[in-house]
């Protein structure tokens, strides 16, 4: 079995584990476990808390003392084993110990799967710029392909789709000890002051970074909120006749799972995009989907506004795409070489660590402050978080200041 082809099965499992379950699960656990939407968010919120503490640990070992691709494994046996335990569970306390305790074996591992990949491939011979981006695209592949199986088997609101993520995640802990070693490298001196960003954050005394770094935060919070609520959206509907049976009810895992298409005919545009506007407007182009986004939730549903939907999933990859990308880009582009490491160590904090510990906790709150029994105002609910964005647009235009430099992007390759 050729190399590429060895990575792009561990892409592919690798992000086909977290679609088993990361929109779903909220169907099972408002729908079937009767959770409150405060619930719900922290439960979310244990990704943020994982990326904020973990990839830098992680990294550490990796880095010093145990081949990367055999702690890799590791951490996938015991995410798998925790799966196990979370689908036990019936009491919200006891869901967020086994899904933080989750979180903090598998975001490390989106990381160490870059890392693995990229050292893999170079030890091969081959061009990481040119290689990796049509071997990682498989693993957006993989993600939707896991939630149109959990939708098709009927998982969607039962605990079965966390059994199918843990013999996926154990699956592939297995198979990563199959592959080539990536050999410990004890010359290496990165230590935790600068893995976790702290050098980096100099950048703070320049306003156009902090200003920067403060909306990554809050553009964050967008991030997990349809991860966390969108299936639950459409599900909902299944109490009025003329919606339960339309397929977005029927099938909401498929109907979610356009927004990862979009994400991969996106993120294709990125360059010209930024070499053509300039990091202002693209990220302002991102909040504005945010926008539409949301705004396009409260107005669909899924029978004849069953279109809105459609477009608000299509939307959805600009929205994360000019964010998350971009932002990374233009950290990469306004930081000195000797804390480039750092400083996107810091914006992964600031947007997959506080930004999604802010978002669960807001989503939570705002769904609970809308729901009255088991009954929630969806449109109202969707027309706050369209708000969000749109204030955030809006502030993001009057504050941020930067002079755009068609050059600056003139080297961007994907």
């Amino acid at each position: 079995m050729s190399i590429k082809l060895r990575l792009t099965i561990m892409n592919f499992l690798q992000f086909f584990l977290w679609g088993t379950w990361l929109t779903s699960i909220g169907v099972y656990l408002g729908g079937t476990l009767h959770f409150e939407g405060s619930q719900i968010g922290a439960i979310f919120t244990t990704l943020g808390i994982a990326a904020f503490i973990m990839p830098t640990i992680i990294g550490i070992i990796a880095d010093k003392y145990i081949n990367a691709e055999k702690l890799y494994g590791i951490c996938h046996i015991i995410g798998g084993a925790t799966l196990v335990w979370a689908a036990q569970i019936s009491t919200p306390e006891a869901m967020f110990k086994a899904m933080l305790l989750n979180s903090l074996f598998y975001m490390p591992t989106i990381s160490l799967c870059y890392s693995v990949s990229y050292h893999i491939l170079s030890k091969s011979q081959f061009d990481v710029i040119k290689d990796f981006p049509n071997i990682r695209v498989w693993g957006t592949i993989g993600f939707i392909i896991a939630m149109w199986v959990v939708d098709a088997m009927g998982w969607t609101a039962s605990n079965m789709q966390l059994y199918f993520g843990a013999v996926a995640s154990i699956a592939l802990g297995l198979y990563a000890f199959t592959l080539p070693k990536c050999e410990v490298k004890k010359e290496k001196t990165k230590n935790l002051y600068e893995a976790l960003g702290i050098d980096a954050l100099v950048l703070f005394k320049t306003p156009k970074m902090l200003v920067f770094f403060l909306f990554a935060i809050l553009l964050g919070a967008a991030l997990q909120i349809t991860n966390a609520f969108g299936q639950e959206f459409l599900v909902s509907f299944n109490q009025f006749d003329e919606y339960k049976n339309s397929f977005g009810v029927l099938h909401p895992g498929i109907i979610m799972s356009i927004s990862q298409i979009s994400e991969t005919v996106f993120i294709l545009t990125i360059p010209f995009f930024l070499k053509k506007f300039g990091i202002k407007k693209v990220m302002l182009m991102a909040m504005l989907a945010w926008v539409l986004r949301f705004g396009l939730f409260s107005i669909g549903n899924p029978g004849t506004g069953v279109i809105l939907i459609i477009l608000s999933n299509i939307v959805y990859g600009m929205a994360f795409d000019f964010f998350t990308i971009s932002g990374s880009l233009f950290v990469e582009k306004e930081t000195d070489a000797k804390i480039r490491s750092s400083a996107q160590g810091l914006y992964l904090m600031m947007t997959n660590g506080l930004g999604i510990i802010l978002g669960g906790y807001f989503s939570g709150f705002v769904v609970d402050l809308y729901t009255q029994g088991s009954n929630r105002n969806w449109p109202q609910i969707w027309l706050v978080f369209a708000g969000y964005a749109l204030s955030m647009a809006i502030l993001f235009f009057l504050l941020f200041k930067h002079e755009h430099k068609p050059e600056d992007f003139k080297t961007v390759k994907h």
